[in-house]
């Protein structure tokens, strides 16, 4: 592609040469990383938190970098070339990313929200898989698609990377595809390329305040999906029954989006009874006049709230009533998101859920209660480098909500793992600390009689525990089946 083509792709970039002869050059390439420049590329120098991409401008341009885009402000060399200048580079390499990339599956969703993300798009994408539809889904827990399952890392990839795999799936032949829009994705431009057909919002929770600097400034990240990336008359779907609900309603409204409300108190698919069994619930759906009774095999009241912001969002593009509602009744949870991984020779079930965050915490653990007839064990830890206020606020809830609290690491990353339990042991009395994750998991199943039940919470899919500035393998389904298989030898 011509790096013209790129160029009016976005209006408002301004280019400090005149001769336009210099841009009907092409375009190899585009990158954030001037280490992974190569000739004909396209090198964005973006001001981060650690370091500003302007400092490698000169390297970019001697290893052949077609051109430099960076902010207006920008402090640059004299001698790195053509130059674009940009009051938002961010949105620069978002546009300009979709533009060189091309292709996007038909029917693009995303849905935004502080926990349940990772669900309602796999859940969305089951839904239209079982309608006969060639989906997938990409986010925390990574891509899946027709023959395509890959572990993933970002909740929501840099533009470059998403827009790549977004033209690799539609040349596959995938015409739907759901992802994950998290508050970073969305204040860092990174989905402004995607086409959207559909949105959808699950709810919002204190998370990411290392980030953030307010709720309010992350209830505002959150609505960028509805007031400035999703198309005006195009339907966004809203769990009704969050606090923050309303809000998300009168932003969407406000931009011109269809609304459509799912839950409790839904307008569009209203939860009316549900009945909790052990790894499963029923529930009546009111949809239109309609009544459905769906068997949803997946425990926790957090789980049909996903359930339906995904069956919103599958029929308001088109999947039909009977085919949605009949899918739910087959849905599999996302991985690590209160996911049985075994029980004991008692027939204690073992959980591995990825709460991280005192409402996701608090959801898991109210989730198991109903068919608890003993005891419910947490082994949870808080990751270190982020949000410190919301250790103390997650030790109460395990207190408050579980009968047995062990406090374990999670990622501790550059931070003293004693000192980040010390911060949960404040508000857990009675918690027991053992800093090892292994060693809490062993613990914890060591402990369980018939009737228990134990959540290992904060890691979910993760492969790897970060300590330090290196991943070191671990994954709490394999430290679990490796001590219940010790168990039953």
């Amino acid at each position: 592609m011509k790096l013209s083509a790129l160029i009016s792709a976005l209006p408002s970039v301004s280019i400090t040469v005149s001769q336009a002869a210099e841009l009907d050059v092409p375009v190899t390439g585009l990158t954030v990383d001037s280490r992974t420049v190569e000739p004909g590329n396209l090198f964005f120098a973006m001001a981060g938190v650690k370091t500003d991409g302007a400092r490698f401008a000169a390297q970019a341009a001697s290893k052949g970098a077609v051109a430099i885009v960076a902010a207006d402000d920008a402090d640059l060399p004299a001698d790195v070339g053509l130059v674009l200048r940009s009051a938002d580079p961010r949105l620069a390499l978002a546009r300009m990313a979709a533009a060189y990339f091309g292709p996007q599956p038909r029917v693009m969703a995303a849905v935004t929200g502080t926990a349940g993300k990772t669900s309602v798009a796999s859940f969305l994408r089951q839904i239209w898989a079982h309608a006969g539809e060639k989906a997938a889904m990409l986010g925390t827990t990574g891509v899946t698609a027709p023959g395509r399952t890959e572990y993933g890392s970002l909740t929501t990839p840099d533009p470059v990377a998403l827009h790549r795999l977004l033209a690799e799936l539609a040349s596959d032949g995938v015409t739907h595809a759901a992802m994950e829009a998290s508050s970073h994705g969305l204040d860092q431009r990174r989905l402004d390329g995607v086409s959207l057909s559909v949105a959808g919002f699950t709810n919002l929770g204190r998370d990411h305040m290392d980030y953030h600097p307010t709720m309010e400034n992350y209830m505002a990240a959150k609505m960028r999906l509805f007031d400035c990336l999703l198309p005006k008359g195009a339907p966004a779907v809203i769990f009704a029954d969050d606090p923050w609900s309303e809000r998300a309603v009168e932003v969407a409204e406000r931009a011109g989006a269809r609304v459509l409300t799912v839950g409790r108190k839904g307008g569009f698919l209203s939860l009316k009874r549900v009945e909790h069994l052990r790894h499963k619930q029923v529930g009546e759906i009111h949809l239109e006049g309609r009544i459905f009774e769906v068997d949803l095999p997946l425990a926790g009241d957090f789980q049909f709230s996903n359930a339906l912001v995904a069956a919103g969002m599958a029929i308001a593009t088109g999947t039909s009533a009977d085919l949605a509602m009949a899918a739910l009744e087959h849905l599999t949870g996302a991985a690590g998101r209160l996911e049985l991984v075994g029980s004991t020779a008692d027939g204690a079930p073992v959980y591995v859920d990825y709460a991280h965050k005192p409402e996701a915490l608090e959801n898991v653990l109210g989730a198991v209660r109903p068919f608890t007839t003993g005891r419910v064990v947490v082994v949870f830890g808080c990751g270190g480098d982020r949000d410190r206020g919301k250790r103390p606020i997650m030790g109460g809830i395990a207190t408050k909500l579980a009968d047995v609290v062990i406090v374990t690491d999670d990622n501790p990353r550059s931070e003293d793992p004693a000192e980040v339990r010390a911060e949960i042991m404040i508000a857990a009395p009675g918690a027991t600390e053992i800093g090892d994750r292994a060693e809490a998991i062993r613990s914890a199943i060591a402990m369980l009689n018939a009737g228990d039940t134990l959540i290992v919470a904060g890691k979910g899919h993760e492969q790897g525990q970060t300590v330090g500035d290196k991943v070191l393998p671990f994954s709490d389904h394999a430290e679990i089946r490796k001590v219940l298989e010790a168990l039953s030898a």
